[in-house]
C-alpha cells in the first residue's frame, strides 16, 4: 500500500474510468473521509459516486490504495486501483 492519502473534498478515479466515455462522470468519486472501523480498528475510506445515483461506499484503506491488479486487469493503464482526477475531468464535475 502506498503512504499516499487524499484528503476530503478529493475526486478521484476509479482505474475502470479508461473503459467509460470520456465526457460522462463514470468511475469518478469524491472522498468525503477516512474513517476507523470501530469494532476492528481498520482504517476505511468513505467515498461518493459522482455519477447516477451518487451513492456513498467505504471501502478499507489498505484496498482503496493499493496497486491497480495487473493481473487480473493487464490492460490497466492506471498504476493504483483509485488516482487524482485530472483536470479535465475535475471539470466534468463541475458541470
Amino acid at each position: 500500500m502506498t503512504e499516499k492519502r487524499f484528503p476530503a473534498g478529493t475526486v478521484v478515479r476509479h482505474f475502470k474510468r479508461q473503459y467509460a466515455e470520456p465526457d460522462s462522470t463514470m468511475y469518478l468519486y469524491r472522498i468525503i473521509a477516512e474513517a476507523e472501523h470501530t469494532e476492528t480498528g481498520e482504517m476505511l475510506v468513505v467515498f461518493q459516486a459522482l455519477y447516477g445515483d451518487r451513492r456513498v461506499f467505504a471501502r478499507p484503506a489498505s484496498m482503496f490504495y493499493e496497486k491497480t491488479d495487473t493481473g487480473k486487469y493487464p490492460d490497466a493503464r492506471q498504476e493504483y486501483r483509485f488516482e487524482e482526477a485530472s483536470e479535465e475531468e475535475k471539470e466534468l464535475v463541475r458541470q
